[in-house]
């Protein structure tokens, strides 16, 4: 018995699944995500109205808003969330289209394992499919003139054209392309030749580009500021709030005495001493303050604090002070006004002082003071401002606002248009079946067709949101490809066929080659997982073994192997 090998037992419980159950639990949860926002898709896209713990709510038909929210547990259910998240930092438009597809590509391919299909075939096949996609895509995109700012809003404006905005469209299309445009920077010292970036644009919308949302007014109120917008009001009741043409010194250190970088202990046994102590005190922060009236400043923001004795000496000086201003807030200062952040008062040189800022003033808007720095003369940054009547609506309008950001920087970056409307995904469609057809042999025919028919679902479900007859409709739509007419699609509002080179509605082919790569990517992922276990958790085995069943067995011969 004490020279027996012990023998586990596992018993493995329902927290496994494997083989071709695995296979279909995962899809299955996949179309089901898909199925929860199916209807976000489109002008006529219902709204979610989605309750927190907290009590509050959030109404929105933005696919990444939607799913950023709610929770799941099943494990492919929560990387087809993902996938709206890499998509919205990527391009940051598609979230929506990019799920339904990745769910339809998996549920066309569950016949295909019934049918014994190996997944690496079907991996492969799809593979092939995406390179065949993205040369369609290719064909019949359109190159357009970043310059011009009808070709511009046209574009941005399908992106928001089924947004809950899209009633001030015109209005969030100006703001954004402004937006894009002010933020953008070019860099000289970046050429990178097989990169889209080549031509060394940068445009960090995250950084330089601040939305400050402010109940009341109205939306049409909604504006692009020359410059930057802080929720800040001056130190003292006295400094000026209004002052043109200011020179302005930004710091990042604190007008206050140095205090001991650790615990600092002073005895004093005389009265003079404490007084001699608060002296010399005094006399650092003039020091500090002398030195910054040198430069004869009109502003001075600082990320730290100021003393009341450093106020003082500014106030007596003229100068409006700021303090505690954010890093964030302040990088966007020093861009728009082309001041330099200071780290030490005594670094500071002329050179450091911003001069770019035509008018500072300081405004009240409902409750608070807002600090704005405006007609900035070549501003590398901006804030926009979103009045509207509630904060959830301002919510949305921000959302909604960044997604057409996003599309206005997508087509500076790749300035190529592919159809709307469904058109791309039909035409993807029907080339894929005709590749198929004539380009391939073996199994892999019917997985390349398993993509041609899942590409059919943006144009399907745009029919179903509007109301419209899917069947009749899309008849109407294949033959139109077939005749090579690309450029037709499904109009989102009344669920009828036509030209979107009439229509005007192209949108930014960057958009669709990402949607494409990560649905048929994460598609592949999912399909090559065949086995689901449960980590290890409050002591129970990984795979879900009842802690009474994993004792161990120090039976030996055929009893032990029976207990195994």
């Amino acid at each position: 018995m004490s020279g027996q090998q012990p023998v586990f037992v596992v018993n493995t419980g329902p927290e496994r699944h494997s083989g071709r159950r695995a296979q279909i639990s995962n899809i299955t949860a996949a179309k089901t995500v898909a199925d929860v926002i199916r209807t976000c898709l489109g002008p006529r896209a219902m709204l979610k109205m989605i309750l927190d713990p907290m009590g509050g709510i959030l109404l929105t038909n933005d696919g990444h808003a939607i799913l950023r929210e709610i929770e799941v547990a099943h494990p492919a259910a929560k990387s087809m969330i993902e996938l709206s998240r890499a998509q919205d930092e990527e391009v940051g438009d598609g979230t929506t289209s990019v799920i339904i597809l990745a769910g339809e590509v998996l549920a066309h391919s569950l016949p295909l394992l019934e049918r014994n299909l190996h997944p690496v075939v079907i991996i492969s096949a799809f593979k092939k499919a995406l390179a065949r996609s993205l040369q369609i895509i290719d064909s019949i995109s359109i190159p357009v003139n970043v310059d011009k700012d009808e070709e511009m809003l046209a574009l941005i404006k399908t992106s928001i054209g089924t947004k809950f905005v899209s009633r001030w469209s015109e209005l969030m299309c100006r703001l954004a392309l402004k937006a894009v445009r002010t933020v953008a920077s070019i860099d000289t010292n970046v050429q990178r030749s097989n990169d889209p970036l080549s031509n060394g644009v940068t445009i960090d919308l995250k950084r330089y580009a601040r939305v400050e949302k402010v109940p009341g007014g109205e939306i049409e109120d909604s504006c692009v500021l020359d410059g930057v917008m802080l929720n800040k009001d001056v130190t003292h009741p006295k400094m000026r709030r209004r002052i043109e043409n200011p020179r302005i010194i930004l710091l990042d250190c604190s007008l206050e005495y140095k205090k001991g970088e650790s615990q600092t202990n002073i005895e004093i046994t005389r009265e003079e001493d404490w007084s001699k102590i608060l002296e010399i005190e005094e006399q650092q922060v003039k020091q500090m303050c002398d030195k910054i009236l040198e430069f004869k400043p009109d502003l001075v923001f600082t990320e730290k604090g100021v003393s009341d004795l450093a106020q003082h000496f500014l106030m007596k000086a003229n100068v409006t002070c700021i303090r505690r201003v954010r890093k964030s807030d302040n990088n966007r200062i020093a861009r728009a006004t082309g001041a330099q952040i200071i780290n030490r008062v005594e670094d500071l040189r002329d050179a450091d002082i911003g001069t770019r800022c035509g008018l500072f003033h300081i405004e009240k808007m409902g409750d608070e003071y807002f600090t704005f720095l405006e007609k900035c003369t070549d501003p590398k940054a901006c804030t926009i401002l979103l009045r509207g009547p509630s904060k959830d609506i301002l919510h949305e309008v921000d959302r909604n606002l960044a997604d057409a950001m996003s599309v206005a920087r997508n087509i500076v970056f790749h300035p190529m248009l592919a159809p709307g409307g469904g058109a791309t995904e039909m035409a993807i469609s029907v080339g894929l079946a005709q590749y198929a057809g004539q380009a391939m042999e073996g199994v892999e025919v019917a997985a390349v067709h398993a993509v041609a028919d899942a590409m059919e679902v943006i144009p399907r479900t745009l029919i179903q949101n509007c109301g419209g007859n899917t069947i009749k409709t899309l008849t109407q739509l294949r033959a139109r490809h077939a005749n090579a007419e690309h450029s037709y699609g499904v109009d989102g509002n009344t669920g009828r066929v036509v030209e979107m080179k009439q229509y005007g509605l192209y949108e930014s082919a960057s958009i669709k080659i990402q949607i494409l790569k990560t649905a048929i990517e994460s598609a592949s992922l999912l399909l090559r997982v065949d086995d689901v276990v449960s980590a290890k958790r409050n002591g129970q085995s990984g795979l879900g073994a009842a802690p009474q069943a994993q004792n161990m067995a120090m039976a030996g011969g055929e009893e032990g192997m029976n207990v195994a």
